[in-house]
């Protein structure tokens, strides 16, 4: 079984360019199967990091990873020679830092956002899909994952009034 993706796009990238680090979601986009599954896992432990620092900084945060990731979605794109590679998952964690903004504490509510967002990510409904397949280069990568973060995000504070 592999474990990491090859191909002659990937070759053209670099783990230590850091550019190229954060584009492959500090290495998660290289994972043979489901990239974007493991590009949203390693967005687990920043969000871990950002949670308890408040509102404020977490939002902060969240919008530097958000604009940092429309050079660094599409410069990686560009050194690829391949609009939106599935190794490049830096989209993946700008979308889960989204679902969990205000999120309540505890690992039931990590697991939920993570499901919440995959399946957003994954099926792309409208408008999504629109913003997939219209907006190119690094904007264009990074808005379909922002927006499932959006609706995600809106799910579950949704269950977290029901459920919490």
């Amino acid at each position: 079984m592999k474990l990491f993706a090859k191909d002659d796009a990937l070759d053209r990238l670099s783990l230590a360019n850091p550019v190229h680090f954060l584009a492959l979601g500090f290495g998660s986009g290289l994972a043979a199967k489901a990239p974007g599954t493991f590009g949203t896992l390693a967005a687990i432990p920043l969000y871990l990091v950002l949670a308890p620092l408040g509102l404020s900084w977490y939002l902060a945060a969240t919008a530097l990873v958000i604009l940092a990731g429309i050079y660094i979605c599409g410069k990686a794109s560009k050194d690829m020679g391949v609009h939106d590679h599935g190794a490049i998952v830096w989209d993946e964690v700008a979308g889960l830092l989204i679902t969990m903004i205000a999120a309540p504490s505890g690992w039931p509510w990590i697991v939920a956002g993570f499901v919440l967002f995959r399946i957003f990510d994954i099926i792309k409904p409208w408008p999504i899909r629109i913003l997939d397949a219209k907006v190119h280069g690094g904007l264009g990568i990074m808005a379909d994952d922002v927006l499932a973060g959006v609706f995600s995000f809106a799910c579950l504070q949704l269950l977290s009034h029901v459920f919490a």
